[in-house]
């Protein structure tokens, strides 16, 4: 049985004549540069994620970078964020010239601890006052630990820009009121929240793309000036900005597959259901699998929210890189999420990483191995996938 990571194949299938008639339009308009279909776009995602304003960009890369642009964070900045996620986070760190600080995450989730930051930012602001923004990334499709997160902010007075490249749609809660539970969806919380629509992600393109979200409207008047050279109005340049614009294709495509993307997360929770099944079934589970840990989903009311939306399913097992071949061996698809922690990267070496250690995140890198959870994967495929490890670590 072949079981890839990811088959896009049926979702290209069931949106194929849509999608078409929909590009079509595009083509037929010949507003190929921003316009209406992008705005449109825009607004469906401010509404989707309970935001006044959204701006699409390039990339989740670009994403990121706009915004710490239009925060004017530069050279002799720090940004607080993790060691454990995507080059991208970092990458744009050092692209606006400032450098990261990393803070350990959390053996539950795998996102930033918050109780790891507390001494990085009560250090910052007995020295120079030097971070000028704090980057959590929901990794996986799980939120960070907003609620702690934000009130470090408001505390030490550091913006947020939320890495949520994984995680649009992703729900945590967010204090009390009235008695209940308030449950904020991913990137409506710091003051900028980035996504990414890599075809990957569970609202993917046919290509790059990405947005950022705010409730801050002249924040997001300042990213609509910079994703555009920064200029405002045309060829009047008050900034120094970038090409970051959304392709209004690729905004089309979107279009055509967010209102389908509730039933795409529920879908993938149904999945991580089943995997958990199969696994105590199997008599796995916590040895020699760790199963992941849906952090928030034990909140009352937890399963009327997004509390994960398994952008990745990750499991963390012993001889990780052995299992990971056999896998491949048998035909199923598996990825390692991340092999090498962001200090460890070698082109931190000049810059005075190599010695910082973060257990937490090293022992993920170590441990951790991505299954497929895409929605139209079949119990038949998983029950395989989960005989096929059972058979590894009974050999």
């Amino acid at each position: 049985m072949n079981v890839p990571l990811l088959d896009l194949q049926p979702q290209t299938t069931r949106f194929r004549e849509e999608i078409l008639q929909a590009v079509t339009g595009v083509i037929d308009s010949t507003r190929y540069i921003l316009g209406p279909r992008v705005s449109e776009f825009e607004e469906a995602i401010a509404d989707y994620c309970g935001v006044d304003d959204a701006v699409g960009v390039s990339s989740g890369t670009d994403a990121l970078l706009v915004s710490l642009m239009a925060l004017e964070i530069g050279p002799g900045d720090l940004v607080l964020t993790t060691p454990y996620t995507f080059f991208a986070t970092m990458g744009s760190i050092f692209r606006v010239g400032a450098m990261p600080v990393f803070a350990d995450v959390e053996e539950s989730s795998l996102n930033i601890d918050p109780a790891e930051m507390v001494e990085i930012l009560e250090e910052d602001r007995r020295g120079d006052c030097r971070i000028k923004a704090i980057m959590p990334v929901h990794l996986y499709g799980q939120c960070a630990d907003m609620d702690k997160i934000m009130d470090l902010a408001a505390e030490y007075e550091v913006p947020v820009v939320e890495d949520a490249a994984q995680a649009i749609g992703a729900e945590c809660p967010l204090g009390i009121k009235n008695g209940s539970v308030q449950w904020k969806r991913a990137g409506s919380m710091g003051l900028s929240g980035c996504f990414s629509f890599f075809p990957s992600k569970n609202l993917g393109g046919i290509g790059d793309g990405g947005m950022v979200v705010t409730r801050d409207h002249e924040f997001a008047g300042l990213l609509q000036c910079y994703r555009n050279h920064g200029a405002e109005p045309k060829y009047y340049h008050s900034h120094i900005g970038g090409n970051f614009r959304l392709d209004p294709i690729q905004a089309t495509v979107l279009s055509v597959k967010l209102p389908h993307l509730e039933q795409c997360h529920q879908q993938r929770r149904t999945n991580s259901a089943v995997y958990h099944t199969l696994f105590e079934q199997a008599g796995l589970i916590d040895n020699p699998v760790c199963l992941p840990k849906p952090v928030y989903s034990e909140i009352n009311g937890a399963e009327d929210h997004n509390f994960h939306i398994y952008n990745q399913y990750i499991i963390r097992v012993p001889r990780r890189d052995d299992l990971r071949d056999y896998l491949q061996q048998h035909s199923i698809g598996c990825e390692v999420y991340y092999p090498v922690c962001l200090h460890e990267q070698r082109c931190l070496a000049e810059h005075g990483y190599g010695d910082l250690s973060f257990p937490v995140a090293e022992k993920a890198a170590e441990d951790s191995l991505a299954l497929p959870i895409y929605p139209e994967l079949s119990d038949e495929q998983q029950a395989y996938v989960v005989e096929t490890i059972s058979r590894f670590y009974q050999a």
